[in-house]
C-alpha cells in the first residue's frame, strides 16, 4: 500500500520529512519510519493487545498509531520538538474518530527521552536513530532501571540502526540479540534492517553491582530547545 494510502486509512498526517524545529544538536531531523518497513517488521515480529511500545523520537507518530491499529497495542510517543508534538496530538485527534477506544491506549510526551521515567508495565521501545548515542545510553540505563524494578521480558527495536547503538548494548548490556528483518535494499545497504534485542523476564534480578555497571557516564552539552512564547 503507498505511503499516503495508509495516512489516509488511520486519518492522519505523516508523510512530510522535515527538520525539527529546534536549535538540540543532540537529536536528529524527522524521518518517519516507511509504512513497507513496518509491514516487514509485523510479519515477522509478534504482537499482542497487551503490548505498550515506547517511540523515542516519535515525531508526528506514525508508529504509534500504527502498531495502535493493527495490534490494539498502547504506545507512548516521546518527541522533544513543540512543534511536531503539536502535530501529533492533532493526528491523535483526528485518529480517534476512526477509532475512538484508542484514546485510553495512546499516549503522546513532550520533553527529553532521558528524563522519560520508564513505566513498569512499559516492555517494548523503538528507536529510528533519534538521537546521538549518548543520549541513547541514557535512555537505556533508565530501562534497565525499570527491569530492576519488575522483572519482564523488554524487548529494544532498532530500525536502520547505527553501529554506535549496536556496539552499546552488545558490549555494556545484558540484553541479547534475538533477530534482525532485513529489508528490500539490505544488499546494498547492511543497515537496511531491524533489529531487535531481548532483556528477558527469565533472566535472574539483576544485583545492585550489575545495576552500577549499566550507568555508563553521559556527559554533554544541554542547549536550549526553544522559548515559551509570552
Amino acid at each position: 500500500m503507498r505511503e499516503s494510502c495508509y495516512d489516509r486509512l488511520l486519518n492522519i498526517d505523516t508523510l512530510k520529512h522535515e527538520t525539527r524545529m529546534d536549535k538540540y544538536k543532540y537529536y536528529n531531523r524527522y524521518e518517519p519510519t516507511p509504512y513497507s518497513a513496518l509491514e516487514k517488521l509485523f510479519e515477522n515480529y509478534e504482537v499482542s493487545s497487551k503490548d505498550h511500545f515506547v517511540d523515542f523520537g516519535s515525531g508526528k507518530g506514525r508508529f504509534s498509531f500504527f502498531v495502535n491499529f493493527y495490534f490494539n497495542a498502547s504506545c507512548t510517543g516521546v518527541e522533544i520538538a513543540d512543534d511536531f508534538y503539536k502535530k501529533s496530538i492533532h493526528n491523535l485527534m483526528s485518529y480517534k474518530n476512526k477509532k475512538p477506544r484508542s484514546i485510553e491506549k495512546l499516549f503522546f510526551v513532550k520533553g527529553y527521552a532521558e528524563k522519560y521515567e520508564v513505566s513498569t508495565f512499559e516492555n517494548k521501545f523503538y528507536f529510528f536513530n533519534p538521537f546521538t548515542v549518548n543520549i541513547f545510553i541514557a535512555v537505556v540505563n533508565n530501562i534497565i532501571k525499570s527491569f530492576e524494578e519488575k522483572n519482564r521480558t523488554i524487548d529494544i527495536i532498532l530500525y536502520y540502526p547505527s553501529s554506535d547503538y549496536i556496539n552499546f548494548l552488545e558490549r555494556k548490556t545484558f540484553f541479547t540479540h534475538v533477530k534482525d528483518i532485513t529489508l528490500a535494499n539490505y544488499e546494498d545497504d547492511p543497515r537496511e534492517k531491524f533489529s531487535i534485542y531481548r532483556l528477558s523476564k527469565n533472566f535472574d534480578v539483576l544485583s545492585e553491582e550489575d545495576i552500577a555497571s549499566f550507568n555508563v557516564n553521559v556527559t554533554y552539552q544541554k542547549v536550549i530547545i526553544y522559548k515559551q512564547k509570552k
